[in-house]
């Protein structure tokens, strides 16, 4: 009887099965006798990381009128190039037979009221002059520089901190605006230079990066 020849592939092939069954063997024997590992959590990115963060806020200041009685009004502007004829008529100071370019604005009020900070600042002077009546200037930050005169009482020294809307004093009357009565005068300087209060006052301004609006 002729015995029957494997063809050359046939033994690679149980080689293989061999192999496989042998690793499923190990496999099966490793799950039965290794006890259950419990699942370990998975950890993610939550919204926890989200909520920690602080959202970028644009802060703004605005800018307060130096005064808090709602009866005060302008008495006389600032003088303005640009503003109509009856506007610079009411900007202009005569005294001493001399006429002036106003380069404030007169809060006037026929009672005295009291005179607050437009913003924090640094008291960088106080005065009392012959002309002018009680001076308060006062340093902020962004450049700006507040001077209140024709005072009647001053509440800060040279040197004081200040806070925004903080009384500094009382209206009062002076030798350069003798019509006026009482009043405050008021001033506005920034980067060095004057300029005109209305465009300044009760606006908004960013404290972020010091800039006005």
């Amino acid at each position: 009887m002729r015995r029957r020849k494997l063809r050359p592939y046939v033994l690679p092939t149980f080689l293989v099965i061999g192999i496989v069954s042998m690793m499923l063997g190990v496999a099966m024997l490793q799950k039965t006798l290794l006890p259950e590992q419990e699942e370990l959590p998975t950890s993610y990115v939550t919204n926890t990381i989200f909520e920690e963060e602080q959202p970028v806020i644009n802060e703004t200041t605005k800018i307060l009128n130096p005064y808090l009685d709602e009866n005060v009004t302008i008495g006389k502007n600032y003088y303005d190039y640009k503003a109509d004829s009856k506007t610079q008529e009411n900007s202009i100071i005569y005294h001493d037979n001399t006429y002036m370019q106003n380069s404030g604005v007169d809060f006037v009020n026929k009672n005295t009221f009291d005179v607050i900070s437009i913003l924090e600042g640094s008291v960088t002077d106080v005065k009392e002059d012959e002309t002018l009546g009680k001076v308060i200037e006062i340093k902020h930050d962004n450049n700006y520089i507040s001077l209140y005169q024709s005072l009647s009482e001053v509440s800060v020294k040279k040197g004081d901190m200040v806070k925004q809307g903080q009384v500094i004093g009382k209206s009062g009357t002076n030798e350069l605006d003798k019509e006026l009565g009482n009043h405050l005068h008021f001033e506005l300087y920034l980067d060095g230079q004057v300029v005109n209060p209305t465009l300044y006052l009760n606006k908004e301004l960013k404290t972020s990066d010091n800039k006005e609006q």
